[in-house]
Parts: C-alpha cells; sequence; structure tokens
C-alpha cells in the first residue's frame, strides 16, 4: 500500500511541476490559448491527423450540388466584402492530369488586403497565414465539405496581438466563418 502511495506522490509532484512549468512558459499569451492546444492535442489524439485537428469545416447540404454552393461563395465573398485574389481549380486539374474524372475540388482565395499589411507589419511570418483559404471538397463518398484554416490558433495562440490587429483579423475570421456557414446551407 505505501510504494502505491509514493507512486501517486510522485505522480503528482510530476504533474505540479509540469503545470508550473507550463504556466511559467506560457505566461504572457492570449487566455484562450490554453483552451485551444488542449483542443488540439485531443483533437490529435482522436484521429491522428494534424491537418483535420488545426480546420474548420462544414458538411454542405447534400441537396446542393457542387455548382450551386460554387456560386454561393463567390456571392457571399462579395456581400462580405473580402476580396476574391484567386481560385484553384484543383479538381479538374487532376483529372485533366490523370485523363479520367476525379473529384471536385476547389480552393478559393480571400483577403482583406489590408488586415493582411496590418498582420504582415506586425509579423512577416504570418504571411504564410495568407490568404485566407476557403476549399469545396467532394469526399470519397460524393458528399461535399467546406474546409479553412481554423484561425484561432493566429488570433489567440500566442501573445496577444495588437488590439487594433485583432479587431481587423477578428473581422476577416468571423466573414470566413459566415461564407462556410451559409454556403453550406445554399445562403446567398
Amino acid at each position: 500500500m505505501s510504494f502505491l502511495r509514493n507512486i501517486l506522490a510522485l505522480l503528482g509532484v510530476v504533474a505540479l511541476c509540469s503545470l508550473g512549468w507550463a504556466a511559467f512558459t506560457f505566461r504572457g499569451f492570449d487566455p484562450a490559448a490554453g483552451g485551444l492546444y488542449l483542443g488540439l492535442v485531443q483533437d490529435l489524439a482522436k484521429n491522428g491527423n494534424p491537418a483535420e485537428a488545426m480546420v474548420w469545416k462544414r458538411k454542405v447540404a447534400e441537396d446542393l450540388s457542387y455548382e450551386e454552393v460554387d456560386e454561393s461563395i463567390r456571392s457571399l465573398a462579395m456581400d462580405l466584402n473580402i476580396r476574391d485574389v484567386g481560385a484553384l481549380p484543383l479538381g479538374d486539374q487532376v483529372s485533366s492530369m490523370k485523363g479520367e474524372d476525379w473529384r471536385k475540388m476547389k480552393v478559393y482565395l480571400y483577403c482583406n488586403p489590408l488586415t493582411a499589411a496590418a498582420m504582415v507589419d506586425y509579423s512577416t511570418a504570418f504571411a504564410a497565414w495568407l490568404p485566407c483559404r476557403v476549399s469545396l471538397v467532394e469526399d470519397e463518398t460524393g458528399a461535399l465539405w467546406l474546409y479553412t484554416l481554423n484561425m484561432d490558433y493566429m488570433l489567440h495562440g500566442g501573445r496577444p496581438l495588437p488590439d487594433a490587429v485583432a479587431a481587423e483579423a477578428e473581422t476577416v475570421r468571423n466573414s470566413i466563418l459566415s461564407l462556410m456557414d451559409k454556403a453550406a446551407v445554399g445562403d446567398f
């Protein structure tokens, strides 16, 4: 019994030391950072796929066609005042290169240039997150999905962004999520 008590006490000391190290190491981080990374670890442990753990996704309503969702995405982006800076019809390119049909997939590139400039002025590493991407993907079963990077890691994953930069980035984040939510149900 004393052996078990000693093991449990040792585990308690290790846990407290780990918590102390984490509190010291991550001091000054955005208050939401801990929850974000806990969720990331939980998602990663559940499915073993880091990409799956770092994205937002929405299943498209089954009664919508690829073309209807495509039209919805393009219309919503204009309404949300995010600039269309390109689109990559990757599914069509794969079909062309393989010489046979492949599933539908298109990557839409959106940007608010002033917000992008503010982010890059804050840290040039944010250039890797630009522009915002929304992907419309047909899965193996024929269902359509919308994917984008979870921008909360950019906004809240480290030390807090300056207020003006955070406010601009939050607006873009909300616009991208609104676009996904509405396009998934066919809103324009």
